[in-house]
Parts: structure tokens; C-alpha cells; sequence
């Protein structure tokens, strides 16, 4: 199974940038696939996701309006669109993909598989 994240980037405060995860070995809608990320000197966190049904979607408070997940079957990827984008959006983001029950789909220790990180950079 591998996850490739891609798209990260340098964008100023207010820009947008659309994120990509590839995946292979698995098929991204046979899981719920979110993205995470991690700012230096912080923990990981939960950025949003998008459950098996593909119907449904789920956001931290901190980037729900700004950005929206969505999956294409056929390419078997999916995308996090990222708009307004904020200083504090500075992070590593992490796609990953979790074989869990919906309710664990905000938990990162649910998630069974990772992708490598792609740096997103947003400057003031």
C-alpha cells in the first residue's frame, strides 16, 4: 500500500492550493481516507475526511468553509482544495487511509495507513 501525497507548496495569506493523494494497493473507497497535519513543535492533527460512502465529509472546526475534501473513484485519489489559506495552515499534511467505523474517523490512531507528508507554506 502506498499513499503519495503531493501539491504542497509556498502561497501567501489568502491564496489557495489544491493537495493530491495517489494511492495504490488500496482502493480509496473501500476506506475513509482524511488528511492530517503537523506544524513544527506541534502534534498532529485532524484536518478533515471523507467516509467510504464518498457522500459524506468531515472538517476541524479550524478549516471548516475553507476547505473541502473530495475523491475521484476512477483515478483513485483524492484531494484536500485549501482556500483562504492562513499562516497557521503551515504544516505538514498527511493523507491517510482508515479501515475503522465512522465514528473514528476524526482519530488519528485509526488510520492503518500513511502517506509521506507534503509541506504546505503559507506566508503573511
Amino acid at each position: 500500500v502506498q499513499l503519495q501525497a503531493s501539491g504542497g507548496g509556498l502561497v501567501q495569506a489568502g491564496d489557495s492550493l489544491r493537495l493530491s493523494c495517489a494511492a495504490s494497493g488500496l482502493t480509496v473507497r473501500s476506506f475513509n481516507m482524511g488528511w492530517f497535519r503537523q506544524a513544527p513543535g506541534k502534534e498532529r492533527e485532524f484536518v478533515g475526511a471523507i467516509g467510504r460512502s464518498g457522500s459524506s465529509t468531515y472538517y476541524a472546526d479550524s478549516v471548516k468553509g475553507r476547505f473541502t475534501i473530495s475523491r475521484d473513484n476512477a483515478k483513485n485519489m483524492v484531494y484536500l482544495q485549501m482556500g483562504s489559506l492562513k499562516p497557521e495552515d503551515t504544516a505538514v499534511y498527511y493523507c491517510a487511509a482508515s479501515a475503522g467505523i465512522r465514528s473514528t474517523i476524526s482519530t488519528m490512531n485509526a488510520y492503518n495507513y500513511w502517506g509521506q507528508g507534503t509541506q504546505v507554506t503559507v506566508s503573511s
